[in-house]
Order: C-alpha cells, then sequence, then structure tokens
C-alpha cells in the first residue's frame, strides 16, 4: 500500500488525539498506568506487565499490529526524559480511535511492542538515573539492573526489524552552528569503533531520511543529527550491533516550549512517518540521501545570556565579558525549577 501522509492531515491527528491527562515534563508511572488500563482489553491493542524495577514500579509492554515488520520502542530509560512517552500515548489514541488508511497500514505492515517508562523509578525522582544511581543507557552489556534485562528480554524474544530509542536532550543544543535548536535530533548509531554503514544502519539512515523531510516542513533548520562515537555499553549502539536497524529520537527545545508539548508533537509526527513507512511501498531502504547533510548538534545556547558584563581582573584592570547560564533542573514541592 502506497500512502502518503498529507502535513495538514497528520497535525490533526496529533491534535485532536492528544492524551491531555498528561503534561508537562514530570511524568510518573502513576500517570501512565491510568490510561494503559483502557487498553488492555482492545481488540487490536493488548498492554501486560513485563517485569519490575529496582524498587518494584512495574515495567508495562504495549503491543500493537499484525504485521511482518517488527518495531520495538521504548521510553524514558532515562526517567526525567519524558517527550517520547507523552508522544506514544498520543499515537496510542490516534491508532484506537481512527479507521483511515494510515492506520490500517501500520497495523497490517507491523507489529509494534513499546515499553513506556522503561525506567519507572528515575521517572518518579524525576532523574536521569534509576534507584541505584545507575545511568541504563550504559548497561547494555553487563545488564546489571533490573529494567536493562526487563529490555534486553524483550529484545532477545521479540527480534525485532527496527528499534525506536526515545530520549530528551537539554536546551543547550543547537542545528551546528547556527542560532536554531535542535529542536528534534536523530542518529544512526555506530555498531563498531570504525562506525562502518552495514546494511541495517543504512536503513536507519533511511528512515530518518524520511521523517526529516516531514520535519523540515514544519520546523525547518530545527532538525539535527546527533554524535555517533562508538560505545557499546549503549543501548542503540548495542542492538545496532546485533544487526537491528535502530533510530536514536531526541527530544529538544522549540522555541518557549520549556514543558515540550510542541516537541511532542514532532516527535508523535515522526514516529507516526516512520511506522507509517516501514514496510510500504514508497519507502526505501536505500534512500538516506539527507541524513548526512542534517548538521551535527553543538552546544552554543545558554537560557541566560548577560553581555558586556564588567569585571575586575585579578591585577584590578576592567574589563567586559559575556556570561552564559545553564540551568540545572530540580524537582522541589512537586514542581519542576
Amino acid at each position: 500500500m502506497n500512502t502518503t501522509l498529507d502535513l495538514d492531515y497528520i497535525k490533526g491527528i496529533i491534535k485532536n488525539h492528544k492524551e491531555n491527562s498528561i503534561c508537562g515534563r514530570w511524568i510518573r508511572l502513576s500517570d501512565v498506568e491510568k490510561i494503559l488500563s483502557k487498553f488492555e482489553d482492545l481488540s487490536n491493542f493488548s498492554s501486560r506487565i513485563i517485569g519490575v524495577s529496582e524498587e518494584s514500579r512495574n515495567i508495562h509492554e504495549v503491543t500493537f499490529g499484525k504485521g511482518p515488520k517488527k518495531i520495538l520502542v521504548w521510553t524514558q530509560m532515562h526517567g526525567n526524559e519524558s517527550t517520547g512517552t507523552k508522544a506514544v500515548i498520543d499515537l496510542f489514541n490516534y491508532i484506537h480511535k481512527t479507521k483511515d488508511k494510515i492506520t490500517l497500514q501500520i497495523l497490517s505492515n507491523a507489529t509494534i511492542k513499546v515499553i513506556p517508562i522503561l525506567n519507572p523509578d528515575g521517572a518518579e525522582y524525576y532523574t536521569r538515573y534509576n534507584a541505584n544511581s545507575v545511568d541504563l543507557n550504559r548497561d547494555a552489556v553487563n545488564l546489571t539492573q533490573k529494567e536493562s534485562k526487563v529490555l534486553r528480554s524483550v529484545f532477545d524474544s521479540f527480534r525485532p526489524d527496527f528499534g525506536f530509542n526515545m530520549h530528551d536532550q537539554r536546551t543547550l543544543f543547537s542545528v551546528g552552528q547556527s542560532n536554531k535548536p535542535a529542536t528534534v535530533s536523530f542518529l544512526s548509531p555506530a555498531q563498531d569503533d570504525s562506525c562502518s554503514l552495514s546494511a541495517n544502519r543504512l536503513r536507519a539512515m533511511s528512515l530518518i531520511h524520511q521523517m526529516n523531510k516531514v520535519l523540515q516542513q514544519l520546523v525547518p533548520g530545527q532538525v539535527g543529527r546527533f554524535d555517533d562515537a562508538f560505545n557499546i555499553n549503549c543501548v542503540g549502539d548495542y542492538f545496532q550491533a546485533q544487526n537491528v536497524a535502530t533510530v536514536l529520537f531526541e527530544a529538544g527545545h522549540y522555541q518557549n516550549d520549556y514543558n515540550r508539548e510542541e516537541t511532542r508533537k514532532l516527535i508523535a509526527i515522526s514516529i507516526l512517518k516512520a511506522l507509517s513507512s516501514i514496510g510500504s511501498s514508497d519507502f526505501s531502504e536505500n534512500d538516506y540521501s539527507s541524513y548526512s547533510a542534517i548538521p551535527e548538534n553543538r552546544k552554543l545556547f545558554f537560557d541566560v545570556l548577560l553581555k558586556n558584563v564588567a569585571v575586575v581582573l585579578e591585577n584590578e584592570h576592567e574589563t567586559n565579558i559575556d556570561v552564559g547560564v545553564r540551568y540545572e533542573e530540580a524537582l522541589e514541592d512537586g514542581k519542576i525549577l
């Protein structure tokens, strides 16, 4: 089936099916479990508990579609990176409530498993790490944590064709040397030290090419490419090394959108484009022409920039300098400051 995405139509999809019960940056398991309960007994969805965290919080899996292409999506590996969780739940609503040609294509071409909130302990405390202060994205090989073992178990049993690794990145990232924020960034991770272009890595690049074409119409010049330095301990790199086409999604800053609600829409649109592309006749796994042209992220931005600040040096001479300030987020009294 050849299906294209009309931009006005998909923007309407995202707007009409937004899950309004969750918003902002602090998204916890309790927020998501209330939503997941409605997908437990649907004909085109299944939802189940697949394990627990180090502090015995549930880790859930949602499955939909019955097609031959297998896609594994996981969100909030870092507990304070919640935009991907909001985006996939918006897509659950759309897939469940709509029977348009895009939905039918996705359900017939692919089987999708989603793990929303892989790190529920980190989500509870709004921290990157899990309850043992371990970065799960550096535990792909050693598997020292319960959450890492749950993800690997699903990966090994499902054997996906594609993996979608959902993250957030800080407001400091720019698109290359430009003055535009990296609102969405992608990466087809390396799978060896030489960053060789294997067939599965090229498939991931081709998928990014498709998403980039859509995003350039919505936020031109605001799509970046993440650094591809290889680290086998990172989950994306490890999965890529297992010959699974893996895509890193990084949700970044949109102008005056510190709650990532605008970026949420763009991530949802990106996932929708990817899901509708996989298995469709208009998707070429060898067309990655725009991938290398996406500028790499740079750390050029500050949350506050003070210009021409007068300072006195040790030799008592006065000079003027620019002072950049970057915020460090903290959770206090149930609010992110």
